[in-house]
C-alpha cells in the first residue's frame, strides 16, 4: 500500500493528468474533464470520466471491503487479477468485455472502456425489460471462456503458468468460500435476513443436515477442482446490456475452479429475479416477464451446451480427451460419449452451485437488489421464501433432477404457493 491514495471526484483529474492512456481517450485538456462517481458495488471505487475527445471508466480497488469498511481489509492486488482476467476473456470471446486501456498496480486502478448506453442487467430485469440477445450472448460467453481456459484447449505450460498466477487471488477466493458455502448455514456475524418473517424457515434450513453436507461438498469441489479460469462472480450485476449488446464486467474474483460454478451463479440470479417478480408488479402484470426469465435460463443452457460441443469438436487441443485417442483412431463416437459425460457433470454441479448462491443472497452478507428493492417486508419475505425452498431443492437433489422443464415447473408452483 506504499504510496496508495484513494481517488475522489475532486482529485482524479489532477492525479491522472499525466496518464497518456486516459488523455488519449478523454482529451488533452484536463480542465475540461468531467468526473462522476458511479460505483455502487460492494468493493471498489468506480468513476466515469468524460472530456472533449471521449470517455472512459476508472476503477480503483480499496484496501478493504467497501460494503463493510476498514474493519475488513482486502488486498489491492485484486485489480491485477481483474485486469488479467479481462485480457484473457477478450481473447476467448472477443467483444464481450470492456476494453482495457491502462493498469496501474501501485494505485490499484484500471482504465477501461465506458459502456454506454448500457445499463446493469439486474436493474433492467427488475424494471421488467426483456433483452432479446442476452441469453444467447451469455451462453456463448460461458462456453467460450470456460472451454478455452481449460486443459481441453490450452497449451499445457501456459495453462499451468496461468493457474499459478491466479492461485494468488487468495483473499477473494476466501470471501466466496465463506460467504457462499458456509456462512448462510449458521448464525454467522455478518449474516442478515428479512426478520421476523423468515426466522422459522431460516432456522429450518440451518438445521437441515442434508443441505449443510451438500453445501460443504460443493465448497470442496470449488476449492479443489482447478478446472478452468472462472469469472468467479458471474451474476446479473456483473453484466451490462443494451437490446443489441451484452458485456461482462468485474472479474476480480477470477481464479481456476470448476466450470459449473460460473454457470450456476449466472442461472441462479435469473431464477432469483423470477421469484422477485411478484414484488415488482405495482406497475403491471409480470406474467410475461416470468415466462421470459424461465426461457432465458433454458436458452443460456442450450446455447452453452451447443457451443461447448462445437468447441469440443473443433478446438479440443489440450491434454484432456485427446483426439489421438478418439477421432484419430476412427472412433468419433467415443469423443461424443466423453462430451456427454463432461456436460452431465457440469449440469449436476451447476444446479448445486445455483442453489447455494440463492441462499447466500438471501441469508448472508451481500444481498441483491432483486429482493432488496421490494419495500413491503411481508411481500419480500414471501418471494424470498419461495426462492430459498427452490435453492434447497437444487442443492440437495441436483443428481436426480431431469431437465430445466421440470425445474421451471417447480419454480412456477413455488411462486404460486401451490407447494411448500
Amino acid at each position: 500500500m506504499q504510496g496508495f491514495q484513494a481517488l475522489t471526484v475532486e482529485t482524479l483529474a489532477e492525479r491522472l493528468a499525466s496518464n497518456a492512456a486516459l488523455r488519449a481517450r478523454i482529451g488533452e485538456r484536463t480542465a475540461r474533464w468531467r468526473v462522476r462517481e458511479v460505483g455502487d458495488g460492494n468493493l471498489n471505487l468506480v468513476f466515469i470520466v468524460e472530456g472533449e475527445a471521449g470517455s472512459a471508466v476508472v476503477k480503483q480497488a480499496l484496501p478493504y471491503v467497501r460494503l463493510v469498511g476498514e474493519s475488513w481489509p482486502l488486498p489491492l492486488k485484486r485489480t491485477f487479477f481483474e485486469t488479467n482476467a479481462l485480457i484473457r476473456q477478450a481473447e476467448r470471446d472477443p467483444g464481450r468485455t470492456p476494453q482495457v486501456f491502462h493498469f496501474d498496480a501501485d494505485q490499484a486502478l484500471v482504465v477501461m472502456e465506458y459502456l454506454t448506453p448500457h445499463v446493469i442487467l439486474r436493474r433492467a430485469l427488475i424494471e421488467g425489460r426483456r433483452l432479446p440477445k442476452v441469453a444467447r450472448d451469455l451462453g456463448l460467453f460461458a462456453a467460450r471462456t470456460l472451454f478455452r481456459g481449460s486443459d481441453l484447449s490450452m497449451e499445457t505450460a501456459r495453462r499451468k503458468a496461468d493457474l499459478a498466477l491466479f492461485a494468488d487471488n487468495v483473499a477473494l477466493c476466501a470471501i466466496t468460500e465463506d460467504l457462499v458455502f458456509s456462512d448462510p448455514y449458521f448464525a454467522a456475524e455478518k449474516n442478515r435476513h428479512t426478520s421476523p418473517q423468515l426466522d422459522e424457515l431460516v432456522a429450518e434450513l440451518r438445521a437441515d443436515r442434508d443441505l449443510k453436507v451438500e453445501a460443504q461438498r460443493l465448497k470442496h469441489l470449488f476449492a479443489a477442482n482447478a478446472e478452468t479460469l472462472l469469472h468467479g462472480d458471474l451474476h446479473t450485476g456483473s453484466v451490462m446490456v443494451t437490446d443489441d449488446d451484452t458485456r461482462v464486467i468485474d472479474p476480480e474474483f477470477a481464479f481456476y475452479g470448476p466450470m459449473a460454478f460460473d454457470v450456476g451463479m449466472m442461472l441462479a440470479n435469473f431464477w432469483m429475479n423470477y421469484f422477485a417478480q411478484a414484488g415488482h408488479e405495482a406497475n403491471g402484470d409480470r406474467g410475461p416477464m416470468r415466462a421470459y426469465l424461465l426461457g432465458v435460463v433454458e436458452e443460456i443452457w442450450r446455447v452453452f451446451c451447443a457451443e461447448f460441443g462445437r468447441l469440443w469438436r473443433t478446438e479440443r487441443t489440450g491434454i484432456l480427451y485427446p483426439r489421438a485417442l478418439f477421432e484419430d483412431q476412427g472412433d468419433a463416437l467415443a469423443a461424443e460419449q466423453a462430451l456427454d459425460c463432461v456436460l452431465h457433470g457440469v449440469w449436476v454441479d451447476m444446479l448445486g452451485f445455483a442453489g447455494v448462491e440463492i441462499h447466500r443472497r438471501i441469508l448472508g452478507l451481500a444481498h441483491n437488489a432483486d429482493f432488496e428493492t421490494i419495500e413491503d417486508p411481508n411481500l419480500r419475505a414471501r418471494c424470498e421464501a419461495a426462492a430459498l425452498k427452490f435453492g434447497r431443492h437444487l442443492a440437495v437433489n441436483r443428481s436426480a433432477l431431469q431437465g430445466l422443464g421440470r425445474i421451471a415447473a417447480l419454480a412456477e408452483r413455488l411462486d404460486a404457493g401451490s407447494v411448500s
